[in-house]
């Protein structure tokens, strides 16, 4: 019988006063352009047949999942949305194409937490559905792709520092929705999980799950703050009750070095809940659209 990983989050105990959860992909690292404009919206291209209207569905991707509020969603649902969008597109409608019916993918999508390809083999062998099998073997060529493509990215500036210092007074512990081997291969080959409790990604569920299990009843909600660059990671914190401070796309290293000198020492001395954190939520929804810019 295989091993629940969820059972490790709700086995994580306190050895610190206060919890830190950090998102992986567009937060630590400036990994997300690259993985999407790579690898991810060109494959999907590939896989699921749209040739025809390749600008254009290479241009969806990349709005759902860099520059919306669906940014840093898991990656089958940034392709279901996307899919979506693409078909009510007119420059999509007007070429004729035959766009897929992933219908089965939704379903799927509806029943299971844990979106991750695992999750996802052992549903294609028990319902050995075309799009769920094509659905894998696209994820399967996207990791691939990341581990060919994806090398020797650091991490933003101050983000080790703000590590080191954080590390000191929290439980640190990675929230991503990205697989574990790339979590593993970047974290450990850029020597920063050290400062780390715990990683966890998309096998252990949602970002909501990770701090749900792992932090929640454990930690006052004050003492409970989530990093992350999208939205889900606010709504993950928000979901737990937990604070949130945002990495603004597109300004990284300056959201990281002010938590380095100056929202960490908020957090750790209690000023951060209130007006200090409202404004940072402000600019943080300032930065993602929610409009389509082809519209």
């Amino acid at each position: 019988m295989a091993v629940d990983l969820q059972q490790e989050l709700v086995a994580f105990k306190p050895q610190k006063e206060f919890f830190i959860g950090i998102d992986s992909d567009g937060c630590a690292f400036d990994t997300m352009e690259i993985k999407h404009k790579e690898c991810f919206g060109p494959l999907a291209v590939d896989f699921f047949g749209l040739q025809k209207i390749a600008e254009y569905a290479k241009e969806t991707w990349n709005f759902v999942n860099l520059y919306s509020k669906t940014r840093g969603c898991n990656r089958f649902l940034g392709l279901i949305y996307t899919i979506e969008l693409l078909k009510k597109r007119r420059e999509v409608s007007d070429r004729r194409v035959d766009m897929p019916d992933l219908e089965p993918l939704i379903e799927w999508t509806k029943k299971e937490t844990k979106l991750g390809n695992a999750a996802l083999k052992n549903y294609a062998q028990k319902v050995t559905d075309p799009i769920i099998t094509t659905a894998l073997n696209w994820s399967l060529a996207v990791n691939r792709c990341i581990s060919e493509t994806v090398h020797n990215i650091p991490p933003f500036d101050f983000v080790e520092e703000s590590l080191r210092k954080l590390s000191k007074k929290a439980d640190a512990v990675v929230v991503s929705s990205a697989p574990m081997e790339a979590l593993q291969r970047e974290w450990r080959g850029n020597g920063i999980d050290k400062y780390m409790r715990f990683l966890a990604g998309q096998e252990y569920g949602t970002k909501t799950e990770h701090v749900r299990l792992a932090a929640c009843g454990k930690y006052a909600p004050q003492k409970m703050l989530i990093i992350g660059d999208a939205p889900g990671d606010l709504k993950a914190a928000q979901n737990c009750e937990a604070l949130f401070y945002p990495i603004l796309p597109g300004q990284e290293q300056a959201s990281w070095e002010n938590f380095y000198k100056a929202a960490a020492d908020k957090f750790f001395n209690g000023t951060y809940a209130g007006e200090y954190e409202n404004k940072l939520l402000q600019k943080f929804d300032a930065c993602l659209p929610a409009a389509l810019p082809w519209n």
